[in-house]
Formats: C-alpha cells, sequence, structure tokens
C-alpha cells in the first residue's frame, strides 16, 4: 500500500461535501492539501480547523473551475514546494434543476457544463503535465451514477456524467505508456449540499430526496477515494460504483 504520508493532493470543491470529507481524511492520513474553491473563507477556516487537529499544511487558492485563465493563472501561481502534486482530485461538480430539455433553463445547462466538464478538463490540463514531468501522480475524477444511467429530468447534467467517464476513459488511455494512474469515483445517492444546490436553497425539497432512505455520507465516498490512492503502484482503480445498499440504480431505490 502506497502510505499518503507528507503527499502532496490537489481537491477542488474542497468547501463542503465530498471534497470537506476528502480533506479530512486526506489529511488524518498524513498528506499535505492544496484545498481549491470559490467559497474562499470556508477553505480558510477548514485549513485552520485541519492544521489544529492533524498539524496539516494547507495551500488554500481562491478558485472558479469555470474560468480558464484563472485557473491556468492559478495553477502557474503555485509555490514551488507545492507543485510536486501526487493527487488531484477533481470533485468540484453540480446540478441545477430538474426540467424536461424543451423546458430547460440555459444559464444552468452553461453552468453544468462549465463545471462539472469544462472545469475539470482545465484543472487537469494544467496539473497533468507537472505529473507527466515527474511521471509520477493519480488523477480521481469524481463521477456519478448518472454517468451510467439517465433519469428522468436529468438530462443535462447526466450527459455532463457521461462527459466525465468518458473523459477519465481518455485520460487513462492518454497516460498508459507512463507510470500515472486514473480512478473514477462514482456514487449513487449521497447526503450532500447537491440537492439543495439542485433546488437552489429549497431546503424542504432537498430533504425529501433522501426521505425513507440511509444514502451514502461524504466520508463514504472519501474512503473509497482513498482506498484507490493507497493500492500498491501497479494496481490502478479504473472505475469504483458505490450505492446505499437501498439504491439498486438511479431511478430504483426501497424507501421505508
Amino acid at each position: 500500500m502506497i502510505s499518503m504520508k507528507n503527499k502532496i493532493v490537489f481537491i477542488t470543491g474542497a468547501s463542503s461535501g465530498i471534497g470537506l470529507s476528502g480533506a479530512e481524511i486526506f489529511a488524518r492520513e498524513g498528506a499535505r492539501l492544496i484545498l481549491a474553491a470559490r467559497r474562499e473563507k470556508k477553505l480558510i477556516n477548514l485549513a485552520k480547523k485541519l492544521k489544529s487537529k492533524y498539524k496539516t499544511e494547507c495551500l488554500v487558492i481562491r478558485l472558479d473551475v469555470r474560468h480558464p485563465n484563472e485557473v491556468e493563472q492559478k495553477i502557474k501561481n503555485i509555490p514551488a514546494n507545492w507543485k510536486k502534486i501526487d493527487i488531484l482530485i477533481n470533485n468540484a461538480g453540480l446540478s441545477r434543476g430538474l426540467d424536461k430539455l424543451h423546458e430547460g433553463n440555459l444559464p444552468d445547462w452553461e453552468e453544468m457544463i462549465d463545471t462539472n466538464v469544462k472545469g475539470l478538463l482545465y484543472v487537469s490540463r494544467a496539473v497533468i503535465p507537472l505529473m507527466v514531468k515527474r511521471n509520477k501522480g493519480h488523477i480521481v475524477n469524481i463521477g456519478s451514477i448518472a454517468g451510467h444511467e439517465v433519469y428522468p429530468g436529468g438530462n443535462v447534467y447526466c450527459a455532463t456524467k457521461h462527459a466525465v467517464d468518458a473523459l477519465t476513459k481518455g485520460i487513462q488511455i492518454d497516460l498508459v505508456d507512463t507510470a500515472l494512474r486514473v480512478s473514477t469515483v462514482d456514487p449513487g445517492m449521497v447526503e450532500t449540499e447537491f440537492s439543495e444546490i439542485r433546488f437552489r436553497g429549497d431546503k424542504a425539497r432537498a430533504k425529501k430526496v433522501y426521505t425513507g432512505i440511509k444514502p451514502l455520507t461524504p466520508d463514504d465516498i472519501a474512503e473509497a477515494i482513498l482506498f484507490c490512492c493507497t493500492r500498491p503502484p501497479h494496481v490502478n482503480i479504473h472505475q469504483l460504483r458505490i450505492m446505499p445498499t437501498a439504491q439498486a440504480s438511479a431511478t430504483i431505490a426501497h424507501r421505508k
């Protein structure tokens, strides 16, 4: 198994949900963390907490992955002692609404495509060359069951997660002649801010998504990411799909 001690782990969308849990779990394992997200204050508070709890070194970057020039410049300007990134966790992502395609909101489409697909591409394009230069690194993309199935109202969101699946496979092919590893972790129902963001702050509607079922937690997914990253160097977990026990597919779940 590979130790995470002093590994540099770059996490996008680190201010909440799976990204925040990932930061906590990798800090627990002794990693150094580059925490990136739009909500800088949350990142600063997280960095303080991790330093106090685990003595973790953290570099905080306010980053909106939707903007290629911002991504390029901020990663280019990472201090030299932080540039040997060992693990990139492309976690930033979101969903908006459940409209039928012919009734869809164009700004919602743009936000999902720009974050879930283009954002992953921009960050990967900036970080992977640093890994290739050292012939060392691991890219973990956070996909979804929505990258394997399409559910009612999920049209564009599901399309973006299908794109993440295809891009992960493409990167695996592109890097097969290197020592780099590429994984995708694809969860089913996870209780985070996801549904609240999808429904634009409607907490009551978001809560109904998880009614009568025990969903996955962000920690469950973070532990799965850690599992992928700690396998021996000759082992690459290409895809790890995780569901709550009471969920069989994107549309079939047993609720009590």
